[in-house]
């Protein structure tokens, strides 16, 4: 197999406990984000890395494919890298579960992105908004010139020295800055030895996993997307994701708003 989009989805959530089981018109979370990508993407495998019968017997019933995994991973990498244990796909994209507006063009971006040279691949969008800037729960992302990511971190990165620390709206657009988004691609071996490896100083302060491959020497590649996402981590964010349904949008991609 040469590409397969795993989902890792577990029912434990900090923030929004049992998030992926919570309905926004009668329908899981779930199950939104598996018809989404089934019809956005519907040349790729899907698979969905599940840790309870409860998530498997939901998808399954709506006629998914689910692999059970160890309910005691710390992370959904972790999750992913044992499902394709038994899938061995060359490229493993990985979309979360509680995103269900990821788009089509995003998932083939992944994809173009991984068959280079490089161990994993990831998507940014451009900074617009002071806001997010210093909002910790945004990622800030830079980038070389090559497009291969140099630090992702929560604090507002770059500096702008000559707006004494302000934010730059300008200066963001040259660079440019960007928000991550929490879509991935790897190499296959590459994901099965990123699973094992030990985590590094800087992921065990940002609490980021993508700076475990940054520190060990390896190269993201970075794709930037102008097309909506919303990742619910929490009921506010679940009824954004009802206002963005009533307004029309859930069957095409379209610009951020911020």
């Amino acid at each position: 197999m040469k590409f397969a989009i795993i989902v890792p989805a577990r029912l434990a959530s900090t923030r929004f406990p049992q998030k992926l089981l919570h309905e926004v018109r009668g329908k899981p979370v779930i199950l939104w984000t598996a018809a989404r990508i089934r019809a956005e993407a519907p040349e790729f495998p899907l698979y969905f890395a599940v840790d309870t019968k409860i998530l498997r017997d939901l998808l399954e019933n709506a006629g998914y494919q689910t692999i059970i995994t160890d309910p005691t991973h710390a992370c959904g990498t972790d999750r992913i890298a044992e499902a394709n244990r038994s899938l061995q796909a060359e490229y493993v994209i990985n979309v979360q579960g509680d995103e269900p507006t990821v788009t089509g063009e995003q998932i083939r971006q992944l994809a173009a992105l991984i068959e280079g040279d490089v161990a994993m691949a990831t998507l940014g969008t451009p900074l617009r908004a002071e806001a997010d800037y210093f909002n910790p729960n945004h990622v800030k992302l830079v980038c070389d010139a090559k497009g291969h990511a140099i630090y992702f971190s929560r604090a507002p990165i770059p500096y702008f020295r000559d707006s004494s620390g302000a934010f730059n709206a300008a200066a963001a657009a040259q660079c440019p800055v960007l928000i991550h988004l929490g879509l991935y691609a790897y190499q296959g071996d590459f994901l099965e030895a990123f699973s094992k490896m030990p985590q590094g100083k800087l992921e065990d302060l940002e609490k980021l996993e993508m700076l475990r491959v940054l520190e060990r020497g390896h190269r993201i590649a970075v794709g930037i997307s102008d097309d909506f996402l919303i990742e619910i981590d929490t009921l506010q964010q679940a009824h954004e994701f009802e206002e963005f349904l009533k307004d029309g949008r859930g069957d095409r991609p379209v610009a951020p708003t911020q």
